[in-house]
């Protein structure tokens, strides 16, 4: 079967409410980013060339209707989006702390993320089965109902020959429980050709705080073809077949928020296995790789949201340049 879409993503698109000052009366202002893990990886990978397609759920509300617009605008496929008529579309708020860090405010009890159901996958299974890569995460299971939803998906992806990517994207306020993430959290691994993990996430999953033994603890224990590790401003490292690639990052003067950080980099690592394959990657193009994906990330840590912002390649190009 000739597939027709580069990569297929699956999970929650949302509102991102990201802190924008004071109001002359001395009450916070937050501005409505469009928002999701997987909808922003969609983007940025839109950006660097490929086709997409996302499959999820939001509420047939303003908000709803204006992230179908964005997205579409964005050049990412609608097809497996619904619109819910009864839940209200999920929004999170985020405030930066002192240290750098983010605090996160779910309104999702429920949202209509969470709404998506094995009928939406069915109804949509032509989609996934035309994709060369099907990408995920944990938020679409935090839920039975989605998370059932969300195993479908990625078992139609596998008996369709996708690559599996995979990145947790743990958000604790959204769990019930530390042990019912690390479940899905090590689905998510069991499943995988791609990982994409954060430190903190690898230190989670392991228990190890030295993050290279954590990450290759997991691609051992898992039979993960290739597992990307990201380190915050500390840069990345790639972990494939029995190579270690480090790369540190761009620390860049002009950041203001980390939001949609980490998904810039990895569709920046999704795009580059797509382009090359996954089974004859080398040290230099993987070196590579990670430097391009630490550029990208460090400039959509200069502007507020992610989706609507991704960087283009050329920007990316200059930036590394400089």
């Amino acid at each position: 079967m000739n597939k027709k879409i580069d990569v297929v993503a699956l999970g929650e698109l949302l509102i991102d409410f990201t802190g924008s000052g004071e109001s002359t009366q001395g009450n916070p202002l937050f501005e409505a980013n469009p928002g999701g893990a997987p909808c922003n990886v969609l983007s940025m990978l839109q950006n660097l060339g490929n086709s997409t397609a996302f499959i999820g759920k939001v509420g047939d509300d303003f908000f709803g209707r204006l992230l179908a617009e964005r997205i579409s605008k964005q050049g990412i496929s609608t097809k497996g989006l619904t619109f819910d008529k009864e839940v209200h579309t999920t929004l999170a708020f985020v405030n930066k702390l002192p240290n750098g860090d983010r605090d996160f405010s779910f309104y999702r009890k429920p949202g209509a993320d969470m709404m998506l159901s094995i009928e939406d996958i069915l109804a949509n299974k032509s989609l996934i089965e035309n994709a060369d890569i099907f990408h995920f995460g944990t938020l679409s299971m935090t839920d039975a109902a989605v998370r059932k939803a969300t195993e479908l998906a990625v078992d139609i992806a596998k008996k369709a020959g996708c690559l599996i990517s995979f990145d947790p994207n743990y958000r604790a306020p959204l769990w019930e429980s530390e042990d019912k993430a690390l479940e899905a959290i090590e689905y998510g691994l069991k499943n995988c050709d791609i990982l994409k993990i954060s430190d903190n996430e690898v230190e989670l999953v392991t228990g190890i705080s030295d993050i290279q033994a954590g990450a290759e603890r997991i691609k051992r224990e898992f039979g993960i073809s290739l597992v990307f590790a990201t380190l915050g401003p500390d840069g990345s490292m790639a972990l494939y077949k029995d190579m270690v690639i480090k790369k540190e990052g761009y620390l860049n003067p002009d950041t203001i928020e980390t939001t949609g950080a980490g998904d810039t980099f990895c569709a920046c690592a999704i795009d580059y296995v797509h382009k090359k394959g996954i089974n004859e990657l080398t040290k230099d193009g993987l070196f590579e790789c990670l430097d391009f994906a630490n550029a990208a990330a460090s400039i959509i840590t200069t502007r507020k949201g992610a989706l609507s912002v991704m960087p283009s390649k050329e920007e990316v190009e200059a930036f590394l340049c400089q």
